[in-house]
């Protein structure tokens, strides 16, 4: 492997998903990564843990899924681009650390490779049984933000968004794969290093005297500092003022909490990531994400065979839902159609949009049809064209 100062790879290669995951993660200035074994995310830190004496950093290999999403926070406060890797008990195991990243607005990414459960279920099949969770898996209000990618070029490019979306916002990003994408293998393109747009850590150029670590700057979002540099300030999960200390007030309760909530908005509203294909003749929308959306690529052809007006929206933006742009669809569409990996999911939040739409837009309520799969295996695109046909009718 050649990789340049950086220790960016460039040129193309042929990489698995988990591979093309620790490329962008590198390509994002990822010098330290904490994790423990869980098929079938390990190929990610592996190779991180390969490549990174060669680019200056660290890898760390934890006694448990609780220590690897706590010490990539200690290394972000002292400085790294840091991200973890697990799948779905291990990501349950995280839940209280992805909550505290919340509250202490610790920029970080957590990659979730998604398999077969509950518990230990299908360690090493697929599922997306983990979305929801991904929303809602810690206590309290906070903003989310999590990308799906449904390719090894994706699963580069979408680490490097997600690193980038953490230090804009100051909050932990999900990248939430699937077994299948990330075991799948395919080229990958890396462009030069100077071609990659990284978003820089929002360090603070205040003099310690006058620095607040929770003040939030005209978007909401703090300056960060770090440990070592002469700054004083407090980190803690406790309701916090702008200081960092503990504040046990309804006031600074509300304050907080709404910001935390709110900071990241314009995601959702303006920097939503999604592909749509003929949505502005489609009778059938189909909605889907990961690796789904490539078996209902092959469902959505054969509808169009049959004279089906059948379209296309793939979630890449999961968290928050872009409900916006889905809900305008229903000025043409009558149905929409959601395969998903798990027993219904993310076909609620498509239920949500569709259902309650912005004034001006059909008060016909549009059919909302799920395609569920308790994972194992993926769909057949018969089972998906089944469920156009049905919606079409």
């Amino acid at each position: 492997m050649q990789a340049d100062p950086k220790g960016v790879l460039t040129g193309a290669h042929f990489l698995d998903g988990d591979h093309a995951c620790c490329e962008g993660a590198l390509a994002a200035g990822a010098r330290f990564a904490a994790g423990y074994p869980i098929t079938p995310s390990t190929e990610v830190v592996e190779r991180f843990a390969a490549r990174i004496p060669t680019v200056g950093g660290t890898f760390i290999q934890m006694e448990d899924e609780l220590a690897a999403s706590i010490a990539i926070q200690g290394a972000v406060w002292g400085g790294a681009k840091a991200f973890t890797v697990t799948s779905g008990p291990g990501f349950s195991l995280m839940m209280e650390h992805i909550g505290y990243a919340a509250m202490t607005e610790t920029p970080c990414v957590f990659v979730n490779v998604q398999r077969g459960g509950p518990s230990t279920g299908l360690p090493t099949l697929p599922a997306q049984a983990d979305m929801m969770q991904a929303r809602w898996g810690s206590h309290g209000d906070y903003g989310v933000l999590a990308l799906c990618p449904n390719s090894p070029q994706e699963c580069f490019d979408l680490t490097i968004k997600a690193f980038n979306l953490s230090e804009q916002y100051r909050q932990p990003v999900f990248v939430m794969m699937d077994e299948c994408v990330g075991h799948m293998t395919e080229k990958v393109v890396i462009p030069e290093a100077s071609e990659i747009d990284i978003y820089p850590r929002r360090h603070t150029s205040r003099p310690p005297a006058d620095y607040r670590p929770y003040e939030p700057m005209a978007d909401q979002v703090p300056e960060m500092a770090h440990a070592g540099e002469g700054y004083r300030f407090h980190v803690t999960g406790l309701t916090h003022d702008e200081r960092g200390y503990p504040s046990m007030t309804v006031e600074t309760q509300d304050r907080l909490v709404r910001r935390l909530v709110s900071k990241s908005a314009p995601v959702a509203e303006q920097e939503a990531l999604y592909e749509t294909e003929a949505p502005e003749d489609a009778d059938v929308v189909v909605v889907s994400y990961g690796i789904t959306s490539r078996v209902a690529e092959k469902a959505i052809k054969m509808a169009r065979a049959q004279g089906v007006r059948t379209g296309k929206f793939r979630l890449i933006t999961a968290w928050p839902f872009p409900a916006g742009p889905l809900a305008a669809l229903t000025r043409h569409a009558k149905a929409f159609v959601v395969p998903e990996l798990n027993l219904g999911q993310m076909v609620h939040e498509v239920e949500r949009a569709v259902w309650d739409r912005p004034p001006g837009l059909s008060v016909l309520k549009p059919r909302v049809i799920p395609v569920t799969h308790a994972g194992g295996s993926v769909h057949q695109p018969e089972q998906i064209l089944a469920a156009i046909l049905e919606a079409s009718r």
